[in-house]
């Protein structure tokens, strides 16, 4: 007979990422995207967070609680040319059988309850199940070999922005909504690998949309660089006039085309 096995979460990650297309595969590609985790009150969860402060790094055990199944095979990010797919166990994608995942973050700061972090692949309300120390000499082997890892070929781009680029993000910053670093994150490598991406391009591939929930990003590939060039809404303006809003964000969309797209 198998036995159950429950957990509790010790507390939630909060962080402005909701959807997969927030974030890295891995979250040392995640620079500069805080994040932090709140212990549940009432558990003496504080005093098990002393000492912890001076460690550079922290490992964090979570639950993939966006899946509802597991995959046996899936497709790697960045396929190489003799692995197109793989098994779940030689991966670390989250189509797990026990919805387990572990990151290793950058630690900023612990603050009472309060564990900020950088550089994280979590979402928005994401349980945390654990939190244990980084320690170099024990969870460190950079000559490991890496399998089919170190077959990968990735292609790197530079993300450059427009003038009116960067006016139109700040002006989005407002609501909490950071295109440039979501344009970072889908194209600074291997951007025309588009299985897991939203992106459309021209049959020159010279230029491409991406899309990010209602927004666009047009932006045009130069060599090694990729320049951001505008963003647009993807309502129209009769969808905008329709008073129905499936998604909870026409008011950020009309504000915006009324600065930047007006009639």
């Amino acid at each position: 007979m198998q036995e159950t096995i429950e957990f509790n979460p010790i507390g939630y990650f909060k962080c402005d990422a909701e959807y997969k297309h927030d974030i890295p595969r891995q979250g040392v590609f995640n620079q500069n995207r805080i994040g932090k985790i709140i212990l549940n009150k009432g558990e003496n969860y504080e005093q098990g967070l002393r000492g912890l402060e001076g460690f550079e790094r922290i490992w964090i055990i979570f639950v993939l609680n966006r899946n509802n199944s597991w995959k046996p095979i899936v497709t790697p990010p960045v396929p190489t040319a003799t692995q197109k797919r793989i098994g779940v166990f030689a991966s670390r994608a989250p189509y797990r059988p026990n919805m387990i995942g572990l990151s290793c973050v950058k630690l900023l700061a612990v603050n009472g309850n309060e564990i900020i972090v950088d550089e994280s692949d979590l979402l928005n309300d994401t349980p945390v199940l654990d939190i244990k120390p980084y320690i170099p000499k024990a969870d460190a082997f950079p000559n490991a070999m890496a399998g089919w890892v170190d077959e990968q070929v990735i292609s790197k781009y530079t993300l450059t922005e427009t003038e009116l680029f960067q006016k139109q993000n700040s002006f989005l910053q407002k609501f909490a909504i950071d295109l440039f670093s979501i344009a970072k994150v889908q194209l600074s490598e291997n951007p025309f690998n588009i299985e897991r991406k939203r992106i459309k391009y021209n049959d020159e591939q010279t230029e491409g949309i991406l899309s990010y929930r209602m927004f666009r990003i047009h932006f045009s590939i130069h060599d090694t660089s990729i320049e951001l060039e505008e963003i647009r809404s993807g309502y129209t303006l009769e969808e905008l006039d329709d008073p129905s809003d499936k998604y909870n964000d026409k008011e950020i969309h009309r504000e915006f085309t009324n600065q930047f797209q007006p009639k």
